[in-house]
C-alpha cells in the first residue's frame, strides 16, 4: 500500500497489485471450505479464492486450475 498526498492535504491510497499464488494448469489437492451463491464449491489459498464447480463443502479434491483472474481462479476436478 502506497500513500500519496493529493490536493487539499488528503491522502490517496494506491494498492500494489499482488500476483496470484496459483498458475494456469497447476494441479492442487484442496479442501472445499464452503459453497458459492452459484452452488459451486469454494476454497482459499493464501486468501486467494478458487471456485470448483460440482464440489461440496468438506470434500478433499484434486483440481487443475483452468482460469486465473486478479481476485479468483476456477479449477476443475480431476480423477
Amino acid at each position: 500500500m502506497v500513500h500519496r498526498r493529493v490536493r487539499g492535504g488528503k491522502f490517496k491510497i494506491n494498492y500494489a497489485k499482488k500476483e496470484p499464488p496459483v498458475e494456469l494448469g497447476e494441479e492442487l489437492e484442496v479442501n472445499i471450505i464452503d459453497r458459492c451463491p452459484s452452488g459451486d464449491g469454494r476454497t482459499k489459498i493464501q486468501g486467494y479464492v478458487i471456485i470448483v464447480p460440482k464440489a461440496k463443502p468438506r470434500d478433499r479434491v484434486k483440481i487443475k486450475v483452468t482460469q486465473v483472474d486478479e481476485k479468483e481462479a476456477i479449477g476443475e476436478i480431476i480423477e
